[in-house]
């Protein structure tokens, strides 16, 4: 995770990189003939789309320096959401209790909470109390030790000693409040969001318990979702996104390229001249992607990740002209 201090600091690297492409842009004589043939100029601002006069010019470096990344404008699918909060819980499929076979004292014990265990190595070893010889209790699974109720020299009850869970799946029980209940079925696709990492996957509703919990006037809906690389770990609060619906729209950008200059929505698209902030009517959304109702043609090169320095930039130039 970034740490936020270092974003102002990264702010004001960025702009004074980007200064340099200010710098000698418009030589002396070009400003000159500018001033020379102001109704040439409003006449050819008249032909330019609404918001195309002015734009940043940046170098190919200063544009990797900037982390600027572009798309084409084109068709998407725009999904219809139901947002919902959970919690990751061991799959209870993949979990197993581990008893002694005999009554007997506990002479050794080779694993502790946490670690990983295969598929028949020894947990712990047993004296039975009968014939006195010892016994190994082994893992029944490959997975990780999750209890252990026993220690050297104890003995055995009815209680587990151990308990083993296969952690390379786990389940999200989602909260389902009853408005909500009748738009969630077994089968839809749900995309699982660590709010702290930003970490997502895509899992799939298995069960919509049929009872609710009387202290919180929820029921649940459990997703399947895969953890081989370990990345959800039990305990952990999620958010989630339940898909609903989803329509393809002809036209759509990436949201996160969208901002606001003078109380517009505007896309910075790449023209021949630099990035020219460009007025765009916006339709349906669903977070990632926006439809676009009017204001930008399909397969016109936008920028998407860190738009926003060019709208800092734009802003700085305008400011120092008003100087």
């Amino acid at each position: 995770m970034k740490n936020m201090n270092d974003i102002p600091l990264r702010a004001a690297w960025l702009a004074l990189v980007l200064s340099l492409a200010a710098c000698g842009s418009e030589s002396p004589a070009t400003a000159e003939a500018a001033m020379a043939k102001p109704e040439a100029a409003h006449a050819e601002g008249e032909e330019k789309h609404e918001g195309e006069g002015e734009h940043v010019e940046l170098s190919a470096d200063q544009i990797a320096a900037a982390g600027l990344m572009l798309a084409e404008a084109g068709p998407a699918q725009i999904h219809e959401t139901l947002p919902l909060y959970g919690t990751i819980v061991p799959n209870a499929e993949r979990t197993r209790e581990v008893a002694a076979r005999f009554p007997g004292a506990v002479r050794g014990v080779t694993k502790r909470i946490g670690d990983p265990v295969r598929e028949g190595e020894t947990l712990a070893t047993i004296e039975a109390n009968e014939s006195l010889q010892t016994y190994a209790v082994t893992a029944p699974l490959t997975g990780v030790v999750t209890a252990r109720n026993t220690n050297p020299g104890e003995q055995t009850g009815d209680k587990p000693l151990f308990s083993v869970a296969d952690l390379s799946t786990v389940w999200v029980e989602l909260a389902l409040f009853p408005r909500d209940a009748p738009k969630v079925r077994v089968g839809q696709r749900v995309r699982v969001t660590n709010p702290d990492t930003k970490q997502s996957a895509e899992g799939e509703i298995i069960y919509v318990v049929p009872f609710g919990r009387a202290e919180s006037q929820t029921q649940t809906a459990r997703v399947l979702l895969d953890n081989t690389d370990r990345r959800w770990a039990p305990g952990l609060y999620v958010t989630a996104a339940v898909l609903l619906d989803e329509s393809r729209v002809p036209l759509a950008i990436r949201s996160e390229a969208v901002q606001t200059l003078e109380g517009r929505s505007v896309v910075f698209v790449q023209t021949d001249d630099g990035f020219a902030p460009r007025p765009v009517e916006l339709g349906r959304s669903d977070g990632e992607h926006t439809a676009v109702v009017a204001g930008l043609d399909a397969g016109a090169r936008y920028v998407t990740t860190n738009s926003f320095i060019l709208k800092a930039e734009l802003g700085k130039g305008e400011a120092e002209h008003g100087h």
